[in-house]
C-alpha cells in the first residue's frame, strides 16, 4: 500500500527541513504524536536515529520504534518501521522553490511478508488509505503551520 501526499509551504525549504528533522520537538507540531522517546546516542539528525513514536492512528494509540536508513540532508530521509511480519517506510521530501517556498512531499508504504497479511491488505489496506492519505496530510499541515506561524486549522 504506497500512499503519497504533498503541500506547498510558503516558508524556506531549511525551515522546514529543521522541523521534520527535530525528532524531540515532533509532539509539539504534529496533533497525532503524543510523545517519543529518542533511543540512540547521536547528536542531530542522520542515519542510524532511532526513537519510539506513540501517536493516534485509527482512533487508537500506536507505538512503533522509528530508524531514519537514508538521508539526502536537507532535501530527503527514509524512516523504516518494523512490526512483525509488517515494514513500513516514510520518505519526507523538501523541495524548494525560490527563497521562501517549498513542496513538502510524505509518502508511505507498508511491506508484508506472510501470506495472511498480504491477503489483509489486498482487501482491508484498500479500505484504509483514504485514512491513511488524510493523516499523512495533517502531518504536512501541521508542518506547514509551524513553518509559517499559523494555525493549520
Amino acid at each position: 500500500m504506497a500512499i503519497e501526499a504533498r503541500r506547498t509551504v510558503s516558508a524556506p525549504a531549511a525551515a522546514v527541513w529543521a522541523i521534520t528533522t527535530d525528532i524531540d520537538g515532533s509532539p509539539e507540531v504534529l496533533t497525532a504524536v503524543g510523545s517519543v522517546e529518542r533511543l540512540d546516542d547521536l547528536d542531530g539528525f542522520g542515519v542510524g536515529t532511532r526513537w519510539r513514536e506513540t501517536r493516534t492512528m485509527f482512533g487508537a494509540q500506536a507505538t512503533e520504534v522509528m530508524e531514519v536508513t537514508d538521508v539526502d540532508p536537507g532535501h530527503r530521509y527514509t524512516v523504516v518501521a518494523v512490526n512483525g511480519t509488517t515494514t513500513y517506510t516514510s520518505t519526507i521530501t523538501v523541495t524548494p522553490f525560490g527563497t521562501d517556498r517549498c513542496e513538502l512531499t510524505m509518502s508511505f508504504d507498508g511491506t508484508n511478508t506472510s501470506v495472511t497479511g498480504r491477503v489483509l491488505a489486498a482487501t482491508i489496506g484498500r479500505l484504509m488509505a483514504g485514512t491513511t492519505r488524510r493523516a499523512l496530510q495533517r502531518d504536512l499541515d501541521d508542518i506547514a503551520a509551524r513553518a509559517t506561524g499559523t494555525d493549520a486549522g
